[in-house]
């Protein structure tokens, strides 16, 4: 993601860099929105409920059963008296289970976003290929993100969306289309899903 970002970068600043002092044409876009509207991002959003589903379910659920286990195991090796070492390792591998319990919804919202980041990268490396293009063919004097902005429909704001629909040869949703109602009232396009939080039990006590 990071490397895709870079290209989009220098793409861009490469085509403001040589833009003219009389470009008056302002446009608007949004790489995130772009990409979740495209057609196949549903894949990503159906392949990222199933990590979450098959993948973090399981992993949470061995992590509870890694610290009870380590929790009924310390407590014997406590009566039975083990070397202080033994207990301090049992002891770290479960405050380390623990740790993972309380703070799973932290931690499986970052793998889950890691993974949809992780799967959505070609559609990113597509669309900043496209928006290249579209800006090295329109002297905008500046792109501006929906929510920076009163309105799509505006004489004064030019929709980059359609271009770059256009160059990559998909049909643009209504609602990011010039004069849409909805266009002018909010963003169109919901963020990505998170990874939902694990099921409600009682968190252990790091010890």
């Amino acid at each position: 993601m990071k490397k895709v970002l870079f290209v989009f970068l220098a793409v861009a600043g490469s085509v403001f860099a040589g833009s003219k002092a009389s470009a008056q044409k302002i446009g608007v876009f949004d790489l995130d929105i772009m990409v979740q509207a495209m057609p196949t991002y549903r894949n990503v959003d159906s392949l990222v409920q199933i990590y979450e589903r098959d993948s973090l379910a399981l992993e949470y659920d061995f992590n509870l059963k890694e610290y009870n286990r380590l929790d009924s195991s310390y407590k014997r090796d406590s009566a039975e008296k083990k070397p202080a070492a033994v207990l301090d390792y049992v002891k770290n591998q479960k405050n380390q289970m623990a740790a993972n319990i309380i703070y799973w919804q932290q931690i499986s919202q970052q793998k889950s976003q890691a993974k949809r980041q992780m799967l959505a990268n070609p559609l990113y490396e597509r669309v900043v290929a496209a928006y290249g293009k579209v800006l090295q063919a329109n002297n905008y004097l500046i792109v501006l993100k929906p929510d920076a902005i009163e309105f799509m429909g505006s004489n004064k704001v030019e929709n980059v969306f359609e271009k770059v629909a256009k160059q990559l040869g998909i049909v643009l949703p209504e609602q990011l289309r010039s004069g849409s109602a909805e266009a002018s009232e909010e963003k169109p396009v919901t963020k990505p899903q998170t990874a939902k939080p694990a099921p409600t039990k009682t968190a252990p006590k790091r010890q």
